[in-house]
């Protein structure tokens, strides 16, 4: 038989030379000594960044592909942020307190203030976080089933009487897990001693060995053994689904809170312009007061002025603490000084009322098919059947076939030559009885919980999803059928003025009437534009419940074929639309 040459996994260390299993040369203690710390440092000086690089690119490549699995198409996705290029040392604290005292200045539209959100906002960053450290906990799961390769060396001298001795060990071994359970391994130790005074003996020795288990009863099985990398595999393709509706949820809180800006600013201008017509209703009614007007008509436009300033000042004051707050929901600093797209709203009332002509049960069963929330909820409810067979593995007793076998070179001979007739090596089985299961006893009733508790959020999702379909569909019909009484009222509202400035000159009504008539016309101006921005609103609120919405860089986008569908399209009406009676009602 000849020898095994072992050649091929040759664990030369550099520094150190063997020939024929013979240490070359005398090799002194600090020698010695220092070739290893130069050895350690070698194999140990990467950079860390390169580990940071290398994690991003395994994480960014799962993210990539569990998009197309579920998408069929992959988004750009990257945690990275204005700080992530610097070494985190050289980041000071007043450095982040000096950054949110910005005293620019910046005008966003609403695709813009979307885009600005998605960089800066911090829960979405957050959420982004959650995906990545999803996919790289899915990296940790994988690798157990991937070699793995271990190494260790050890370098010391020792002394016993006039001798000194140099010892020297170094072990490599590389271990995977197979899908079945079983385990293989493969080890490699070298021992190298060397008198450096007194004998000049030396000794030089190498041991291989393989191992190999096999469970047959707990523990074996595919789904069994891969049951932590089948959950991590799910929980990324989870995470992925919640963030994206987490991304629609978010865009359209943004594009609420824009337009509610807008409809504040609105308000401002009505009570602005309300307040200086009750200048100008005052100074007339003052001018009037020499022979035309009683004192407490004058009084009655003074009063209702001075209302209308403190209703002007309190406009104001909301608008700032909104915008105040949709600044903190950018992500922007509170000093810096916003402006939005003044034409957005004109806009808004240009497209008028869009419609979503969807009967109820289409509605409801569009929102079923594809809302990410619930197809999640119907897979965890996949999960928990699952782990009820996992737990019931865990009751098994232990039987386990065992594999070793070892070669050890002569210490006289070569460090890596082996007679393959002297070799070690044992098998067997290994059992242990199902005796001590109190734990894995009461994990697999806990198991049947779960599922019970899985299948209860499962009804719940489905009833809360019917919920807010329903729920969505009257809020849009009421706020349609608002907008229309609303605009009535602006156009009766704005005759009423006319008709009390006429009237009040001819003197054929009082101030009073005027001032109520110009009261009634702000109120019925900012009545309409809120329900303007309600009814699109909440026709972005349905569209999200539906699952039919969609961030893309202009904006949102909506998935909803409007052609061809249940319902007939609405009809604008002049505000006398059929309404149910309280006996149909109830």
């Amino acid at each position: 038989m000849s020898d095994l040459d072992a050649n091929v996994l040759n664990l030369r260390t550099p520094g150190v030379s063997f020939n024929k299993g013979k240490v070359m040369g005398e090799c002194r203690t600090s020698r010695v000594i220092s070739v290893f710390l130069v050895l350690f440092l070698v194999l140990t000086g990467c950079s860390a960044s390169r580990y940071k690089q290398k994690a991003d690119t395994d994480v960014y490549r799962i993210i990539e592909q569990k998009q197309r699995d579920v998408f069929g198409h992959d988004q750009p996705f990257s945690i990275e942020t204005e700080w992530s290029q610097r070494p985190p040392e050289e980041i000071p604290p007043e450095e982040i307190i000096a950054s949110r005292d910005s005293t620019g200045s910046l005008t966003l539209d609403l695709p813009e203030s979307l885009k600005y959100a998605v960089i800066n906002n911090r829960t979405y960053q957050t959420r982004k976080e959650n995906l990545y450290l999803a996919a790289l906990a899915l990296t940790a799961e994988r690798y157990l089933f991937e070699p793995r390769f271990d190494h260790s060396a050890e370098a010391g001298i020792s002394r016993l009487s006039n001798d000194e001795r140099v010892n020297f060990s170094n072990r490599f071994s590389v271990a995977q897990l197979l899908e079945r359970g079983t385990s293989v391994g493969l080890s490699i130790v070298n021992e190298l001693a060397a008198f450096t005074t007194g004998d000049p003996r030396r000794t030089a020795t190498t041991l291989l060995s393989v191992n190999l288990v096999q469970p047959l009863l707990r523990g074996y099985g595919a789904d069994i053994v891969a049951e932590n990398l089948t959950q991590a595999e799910r929980n990324v393709i989870y995470e992925i689904r919640a963030f994206t509706r987490y991304q629609r949820t978010f865009a359209v809180d943004i594009t609420s809170r824009y337009y509610r800006l807008l409809q504040q600013q609105d308000t401002v201008r009505n009570e602005w312009s309300n307040y200086q017509n009750l200048i100008r209703a005052r100074q007339r009614a003052e001018a009037l007061s020499v022979d035309r007007l009683p004192e407490f008509q004058v009084d009655q436009t003074k009063q209702d002025e001075l209302r209308a300033r403190n209703r002007y000042i309190d406009a104001v004051e909301q608008y700032r603490a909104s915008l105040d707050e949709f600044k903190l929901l950018l992500g922007m600093p509170l000093s810096m000084r916003l402006s939005l797209d003044p034409t957005a709203l004109a806009e808004l009332a240009d497209m008028g009322l869009p419609p979503v002509p969807l009967t109820e049960a289409t509605a409801i069963q569009m929102a079923l098919a594809n809302r990410l929330d619930l197809i999640n909820t119907v897979d965890r409810f996949d999960d928990s059947k699952r782990k009820i067979l996992v737990a019931a593995d865990a009751l098994k007793g232990n039987l386990d076939f065992f594999a070793e076998a070892s070669l050890i070179s002569d210490p006289n001979d070569q460090l890596a030559r082996f007679n393959a007739d002297d070799w070690v090596g044992r098998a067997g089985f290994r059992f242990k009885l199902p005796l001590d299961k109190l734990r894995e006893r009461n994990a697999y009733r806990r198991t049947f919980i779960d599922f019970e508790r899985q299948l209860r959020e499962l009804s719940l999702a489905v009833d809360e999803i019917r919920d807010d379909v329903r729920g969505a569909l009257r809020v849009l019909e009421s706020a349609r059928q608002n907008y229309q009484i609303q605009r009535i009222s602006v156009d009766l509202a704005r005759r009423r003025v006319e008709s009390a400035n006429l009237l009040l000159e001819a003197g054929r009504a009082e101030t009073r009437d005027l001032l109520e008539a110009q009261n009634a016309m702000v109120q019925a101006q900012n009545a309409l534009t809120r329900a303007l921005v309600d009814y699109h609103l909440a026709r972005l609120g349905l569209l999200r419940d539906l699952g039919m919405l969609d961030l893309v860089p202009t904006g949102l986008e909506s998935r909803l074929d409007e052609a061809g569908t249940e319902a007939p399209l609405p009809v604008p009406g002049d505000g006398e639309e059929q309404l149910l009676t309280p006996d149909e009602l109830f």
